[in-house]
């Protein structure tokens, strides 16, 4: 939290900070950054969750219950956004969801506490972009493998009148390419939204808390009941975000997988 003659800037939390310079290529710097260290730090702690709930024990314990739980979760999503077929893309569209809500999850952990400064790699457009545009990008190259130029037909539904035709074909290729950019801000904007309405809160409590016993009374101690509800529903958007997102790429798929 930066903090100037009692000003909290919220947006400091998502900014870039290299931690380690590196080396130079192509005239690019290639260091290591906060935001990489995050994401690091949210693939360990996925592979340690569904390591130690991938026991395969005949009376499952909790954790194992709970990595069954969430691998239940999204194939039952994926059989009954895609079919049969989507058996394939089950693992990617895991993949995806475990990193958004791991993701998510990790940049709302308390650890200013401790001197850290957590941050939020989902609340990047840089980050949710490539997220997108992978996901974009398989659904073109299942669609095309498929139904090679056949694909097309995706953006004239059935029963479209001869004359309109072309400009249904324009208006759902238009929508078809908006797609990525939709996925993209849509968890980036949920969650940029959420850090800052806290990051706000916590700048009337702390400086409500210097300004006085009264001030603190009065603001501070609404600030952080609000914090706390506040708190609670950005968890519940973690969760969510991760869902809608693996939710519409599955879609996606099914729209390359069936033509519908």
């Amino acid at each position: 939290m930066a903090a100037e003659e009692g000003k909290i800037d919220p947006m400091y939390q998502f900014e870039v900070q290299t931690i380690f310079e590196g080396f130079s290529l192509g005239g690019q710097q290639i260091g290591l950054t906060n935001s990489a260290v995050w994401m690091c730090f949210a693939v360990l702690v996925l592979f340690l969750f569904m390591r130690g709930g991938m026991k395969r024990d005949l009376v499952p314990g909790r954790w194992q219950l709970m990595v069954e739980g969430f691998t239940g979760f999204v194939d039952n999503m994926v059989d009954a956004n895609i079919g049969p077929a989507g058996k394939k893309y089950a693992p990617y569209v895991f993949a995806l969801f475990m990193f958004i809500l791991f993701s998510n999850v990790l940049g709302l952990l308390p650890v200013g506490v401790l001197g850290l400064h957590p941050f939020t790699v989902t609340s990047h457009l840089t980050v949710t972009g490539v997220l997108a545009i992978i996901s974009f990008s398989i659904v073109l190259i299942v669609g095309f493998a498929k139904h090679g130029l056949h694909f097309f037909s995706l953006f004239v539904p059935q029963g479209t009148p001869i004359p309109m035709i072309p400009f249904i074909f324009v208006v759902e290729l238009l929508s078809f390419l908006v797609r990525p950019f939709s996925l993209a801000l849509r968890l980036f904007v949920a969650m940029t939204a959420g850090h800052i309405l806290l990051k706000v809160l916590a700048g009337f409590v702390i400086n409500s808390a210097n300004a006085g016993a009264g001030f603190g009374v009065l603001v501070g101690l609404p600030s952080f009941g609000l914090m706390i509800g506040i708190s609670a529903l950005e968890l519940l958007v973690a969760v969510v975000q991760a869902y809608v997102f693996a939710l519409l790429t599955s879609l996606y798929i099914n729209d390359a997988v069936n033509l519908h």
